[in-house]
């Protein structure tokens, strides 16, 4: 049965993301207090992280308050899913050859948005909430 701090962030998060489907949160406890771990679809991590962590930095805020409301200390945790092909991966069957070439170039700037999703979540899990 989920709690109500779950309930909340799942409902938050639902409504941001184009697969509600694929959301779910763990709930852990620890000596620094109670830890969120969510997981959405790699699609919608960018959605869910905003520009510049904004969005998840308001979702950590709105965690904060329900925490001062129930004398706890939440922390949200965003796991990043690595199987994320991009979506030029289901062009790669029917492409010609020539084509290929121009796959490979496009799934660069997925890696590099990779490696700055990842960043991005580094940098919000150092935060201290």
């Amino acid at each position: 049965m989920s709690t109500i701090d779950q309930q909340f962030v799942e409902y938050i998060v639902k409504t941001l993301v184009n697969n509600p489907d694929k959301v779910s949160i763990d709930r852990t406890i620890d000596e620094k207090g109670v830890l969120l771990s969510l997981e959405v679809d790699p699609e919608d991590v960018g959605r869910i992280i905003g520009r510049r962590g904004a969005t998840a930095q308001s979702i950590r805020t709105l965690l904060r308050a329900l925490g001062t409301k129930n004398d706890a200390r939440y922390n949200l945790k965003i796991v990043n899913n690595d199987d994320y092909e991009g979506k030029h991966a289901d062009n790669d069957e029917e492409a010609p050859e020539e084509a290929e070439e121009e796959t490979v170039e496009t799934e660069a700037p997925t890696s590099d948005l990779a490696e700055k999703t990842r960043a991005e979540l580094a940098d919000l899990d150092d935060l201290d909430i």
